[in-house]
Order: C-alpha cells, then sequence, then structure tokens
C-alpha cells in the first residue's frame, strides 16, 4: 500500500481513530513537503505546545483529588519580615525541572486568620501553582484593605520570597474567602493584570464592578445568610462585564463558611478556573465549558461559553 492510498484498519474502535489521524498527519506532512521542494517555500513549523502547562492531562478524578501531581513544601513567612500585609505560609511545588509556576494569594475573612483557609494551600500548590496563604493586618480590616493586602502579598511572593525565582511572576492570581473574597475583586479591579480572580462566599458593600478586567469565578452558597447571594455573590458576578470571562457557581445548601473547611466542589471548579486563566492551560476547559449542570452540589451555575482568554 502507498503512503497515501488509504489509512490502515484496526481491531479496536480506539486505536482505529488514532492510527486514523496519524495517517493523516503524514500524508499532510508528505503534502507539505511536497510543497516546499516544488516552490522553495518553508513548510510551517507544527504549534508549540502551551509552555505554561503543568502537570499530567486533568481528569475528574484528579481535579477532585485532595492532592495533585506534585509534591511540595513549604515556607513560614513572620509578619515582622513583610510590610503591607500580616505574613502567611507560602506552599510550593519541590520540583527544579518543571520550570516556573504562576502564583495565587489567598485571604481570610473577617475575624478569620490563615488556619481557616489553609486546605486550599497544599491542595492547590500539588497541582502546579505556588501558592500563599496570608494573615491579614488585623482579623477586622475591610474588602478594601483586604484587597490592597493581596497585592502587596503578591509583590513580597515574587520580588523577595525565598521562591521567587520558582514564580512566573507574569501569571498570578487571587482567592479569598468572605471580606476576603471582597478583597479579592477589590485587587483585581486595582491591578488588570492578574490572570484570575475567585472570591468565595465574598462579602462587600460594592455592588459594582463593571470596571473590573480579570477573569472572576465568583463562588456563592445558598443557604449563607452572612453574605446572602442575592445581595452579594449575584450582584457581584451580574455587574461584571458580559464580554468578560466570568462565572457563577452556587454550592447547593452550603453556609457562608463553606470555603472554611474541605469541599471538592470548591476546589475542582477554582482549580479549573485557575488552571484555565493563570495557566492558559485548555485541559481544563472541559471542566468549565459547557457550563455545568445543576446537582447534589451546585444549585446554580452561569458563565459565558466557550471562553475567550
Amino acid at each position: 500500500m502507498s503512503a497515501l492510498t488509504s489509512p490502515p484498519t484496526s481491531s479496536g474502535p480506539g486505536e482505529k481513530i488514532s492510527r486514523r489521524r496519524g495517517w493523516r498527519a503524514k500524508a499532510a506532512g508528505v503534502v507539505l513537503a511536497a510543497l516546499a521542494l516544488t516552490t522553495g517555500v518553508a513548510a510551517p513549523a507544527p504549534a508549540a505546545a502551551n509552555p505554561y502547562e503543568r502537570g499530567p492531562a486533568p481528569t475528574t478524578a484528579s481535579i477532585e483529588a485532595t492532592r495533585g501531581s506534585f509534591d511540595t513544601s513549604t515556607v513560614t513567612v513572620s509578619r515582622l519580615a513583610v510590610s503591607g500585609f500580616g505574613g502567611g505560609t507560602i506552599y510550593y511545588p519541590t520540583t527544579t525541572t518543571a520550570g516556573t509556576f504562576g502564583a495565587i494569594s489567598i485571604a481570610p475573612g473577617f475575624t478569620a486568620t490563615q488556619s481557616s483557609i489553609a486546605w486550599l494551600g497544599p491542595r492547590l500548590a500539588s497541582q502546579g501553582f505556588v501558592v500563599f496563604t496570608i494573615d491579614t493586618l488585623t482579623t477586622s480590616d475591610q474588602p478594601d484593605s483586604r484587597g490592597r493586602q493581596l497585592l502587596a502579598s503578591l509583590d513580597y511572593l515574587t520580588q523577595q520570597s525565598s521562591v521567587r525565582s520558582r514564580i512566573d511572576s507574569t501569571r498570578l492570581g487571587v482567592v479569598g474567602h468572605s471580606m476576603g473574597g471582597g478583597g479579592t475583586l477589590e485587587a483585581a479591579r486595582s491591578r488588570p493584570s492578574l490572570q484570575a480572580a475567585v472570591p468565595l462566599t465574598g462579602w462587600n458593600l460594592t455592588k459594582n464592578w463593571s470596571t473590573l478586567r480579570v477573569p472572576t469565578l465568583v463562588v456563592g452558597a445558598q443557604s449563607d445568610t452572612v453574605a446572602p447571594v442575592a445581595s452579594h455573590s449575584i450582584p457581584f458576578y451580574t455587574s461584571l462585564p458580559s464580554t468578560l470571562d466570568r462565572a457563577y457557581l452556587e454550592l447547593r445548601g452550603a453556609s457562608h463558611f463553606a470555603p472554611n473547611s474541605p469541599n471538592t466542589t470548591i476546589a475542582k471548579y477554582t482549580l479549573s478556573w485557575l488552571k484555565r486563566f493563570i495557566d492558559n492551560d485548555t485541559r481544563y476547559e472541559q471542566f468549565l465549558c459547557p457550563i455545568p449542570s445543576t446537582s447534589l452540589s451546585i444549585s446554580d451555575y452561569r458563565g459565558n461559553c466557550p471562553h475567550n482568554g
């Protein structure tokens, strides 16, 4: 059989598809090579793989797992060693051969410390991020202050921390709970160069975020009585520009404090959003588009698909 007559057959449908694709690729290569020889024009090089992808191809099991493929370690940062925020804990992949990583700062809520959101640190770091769970200057700091502190912590992380060489400072994001979630919106509006924002059951007196330009996943809780979704998370989401990559996820039956303990739904969609927009990893688009259906854990999900970024 000549190189271009027909694709080889196989015994199984999966193998058949794979071999047919291989035959088509070879055929295309022969045509391009012939074109180059006859015209003197070089054949175009194949598109490069995304250089920011970290870790194996994701599956539902992998994004729901409590740990990813990377081993992690921690660095404790004293509040006495920094300015503009209250110190915290850095979680980071220990590998030195996978290139640099995107980075995320996470802020706690009113009256809370970093311990309230610490579970997200190793969970996200083991999937291929440097993660900074921070303490605020005081536990009563309001959202605008928490937003400034998130940005100060990112600046410390990328410019002064002991892990700064492991970070790509162009790929940063912010996450926060309650008033930390309100601070996440503040930080994203103040610094449009951020790649992603995820406010978790956020609280903020400001309801209009029409000038925000950072891809944002708003997470609300159906039974939240502290920051009811009708007056917080839903107005946050609907006020975002309709052209922005945005989504609203509502946790079925959950309270305001759902982000304070390990939560698979929060983790899988936060991870997918951060991977999709900080790492530009379109392998995670499958978990965000088409829009997830309501389920035992999701009472509402809204968003724009396909994504622009």
